[in-house]
Order: structure tokens, then sequence, then C-alpha cells
């Protein structure tokens, strides 16, 4: 987990998020623009808004007020949506003292690309328009409950202390509303989520290849094989690294692999796609088996039902036969 900054200087440069400032806004959740009311308040439509590329600046402008957490998730990723109802909850309980803005990293690829959002959840705050990186993967309750106090502790310092007045909260209610709980995992997802959130993917992969032993229709579970494999692959390795070695080696099917996977995991969804399918043709028959399996496995993290995927999936077929 990263540490929080000490000060406003340690707040500038971080992640560049100069292209989704100046340009027009859209409302942060579909509503009017916040705006900032007497008695340091701030009247916005929920304490848990929806970001997009497109309405981020009238985030930043909100972070002014009150400190901004920001959760880049993926909706079809199961640890994903379980964790941003844990954040959510969370974030709710300071009563408007934090905002949470929930992003869809895959469908906001300036946002992913800005945060450096390689996998998912990827957490991040946002105070006085200044991005502070924060934690990427599942984090307990227990752990991350001090990581939003120290948050605020740094607002304070940078002097942001508004309380955001949400228009959906019951003013009569003095207890935030609570998100409900996800439904309990079955045992070896379970396993698996405590594996991921210990960084142990090869024993998360080992549960979900048992849970799929035991029901080969459990999709969930092919899923999130296919997700944690690819944290695997990716971890310990850097961006930089990453794309140059996919530079420098035009023709090395490992390091295209590699770009590929890189490229999915920022939200490059096509990019990533297109990248094996150029290169497919080129192979002889043991590398194209290698793609075809990779891409098979890339399928299932992006989702059967996404529309990138049907695309690729029939130019594949294409090259196939």
């Amino acid at each position: 987990m990263t540490d929080l900054p000490p000060s406003a200087a340690s707040l500038r440069g971080a992640v560049d998020l100069s292209a989704l400032v100046n340009r027009p806004s859209a409302p942060a959740a579909g509503g009017e623009s916040p705006a900032a009311a007497p008695g340091g308040t701030v009247q916005v439509p929920s304490i848990v808004l929806g970001g997009t590329d497109a309405n981020f600046g009238e985030i930043l402008e909100l972070s002014r007020h009150v400190p901004v957490i920001v959760d880049l998730g993926a909706s079809w990723a199961e640890q994903s949506r379980a964790f941003t109802v844990l954040l959510g909850r969370l974030v709710r309980s300071f009563g408007g003292r934090l905002i949470l803005a929930t992003v869809e990293a895959e469908a906001n690829p300036q946002l992913a690309q800005a945060f450096r959002a390689q996998s998912v959840p990827t957490v991040a705050a946002v105070v006085a328009g200044q991005p502070v990186p924060l934690f990427a993967g599942v984090v307990a309750e227990e752990q991350l409950r001090p990581v939003l106090e120290q948050v605020l502790q740094l607002a304070a310092e940078n002097g942001v202390t508004g309380t955001a007045i949400a228009a959906d909260a019951d003013p009569t209610d003095d207890e935030p509303t609570a998100e409900p709980e996800p439904a309990p995992l079955p045992p070896h997802h379970a396993e698996a989520y405590d594996a991921i959130e210990r960084g142990d993917y090869a024993d998360a992969i080992s549960h979900y290849k048992t849970a799929i032993a035991q029901n080969p229709s459990d999709r969930e579970a092919v899923a999130g094989l296919a997700q944690v494999s690819l944290l695997d692959r990716l971890q310990g390795k850097t961006l930089d690294e990453v794309r140059n070695a996919a530079a420098a080696a035009p023709d090395d099917l490992d390091a295209q692999l590699a770009v590929a996977d890189l490229d999915l995991s920022g939200g490059h969804i096509d990019d990533a796609f297109d990248r094996l399918l150029r290169l497919f043709p080129t192979l002889d028959q043991a590398g194209r088996n290698r793609v075809r399996e990779r891409m098979l496995d890339l399928f299932e993290v992006v989702g059967l039902d996404d529309p990138r995927v049907a695309a690729a999936r029939r130019r594949l077929a294409n090259l196939l036969y």
C-alpha cells in the first residue's frame, strides 16, 4: 500500500490530470454542478458519484471542497464489485467528509491511463484538484479505514475541510445508509479472494482451478482464473519495461503477449486484441496456438458479452478458418 504524502508539495506531479481539467464538464452524476454553500458545505446528488472521462473536471472541482476517493473498477470483476460496495459503505460512514467517485476503468481510458490503473480495483484520492495514488487491489476493511482517515488528515493540511450534503440523504437519519452486503462467496472463491488480497496470485489460481474442477460450469471461477492469471503475469513488471521490450523485439512472441496483457489491464482492450490478431498470421502453428489460448483468456477477463470480444472473436475465427 502507498503511504500518503505529508504535505501539499507532495500532491503535485504524481498523476497528470490536465487533459481532464480544461474541458467542458458534464454534471458529476447526471444532475446540476455541485455548488459550495455557506458553512463549508457543498451540495451533491449523492455521496457516491459516477466518474467518467467526460465529467471528471466537475469532480476535480468538487475535490476543492471535499476530498474525493476514486475507485477505478470493473463491473465484470466479482472482487471489484464487492470491493466497491465495501468502499461505498465506509465512505458514507464519514458523514459527508468524503466523496466516492466510481469509475469503470475500461469505459474511461483517459482516467485509467491518468491514474495508471494496471489492475482493478485501483484506488486514489483527489484533494484540492491534485491526485494522491493510494493502492491497487482489494484491501480489507480494517486496513481501508485508516487509509481514508489519512486522506482526511492530508486534506485538512491543505485546507480542504468541507462537508458534502447529498440530495439523496434522509435529513432525519443520523446514520448513513449502508449498501447491502454482497452474498457470501463459494468457499474456493473466498479463498481465492483472500489470496489475491495477500498478493499470492499462485494460490488464488490454484483455488479457482479447484473450483472449476468441481464445477466446470462455474463461469465466475473461469473468469476469476483468467483475471488473476493476468495479474500474475504482470506482477513485478513495469509499464516502461514491458513496452520497451515489445518495441525492441517486435517478433518476440513473449514480449508481444506481455504488452497485450498490459494494454488490456489499462483499459486499452481493442489495442490488445488488435496487436495479437495482427501478429497471428506471422506465426508458426505453435505460436498461433499460444496466441489463441491467450486471447481466449483475455476474452474471459473482459467478459464474453462485451461487443469488443465478439468482434475480436470473429476476426480470430476468420484467421483460423
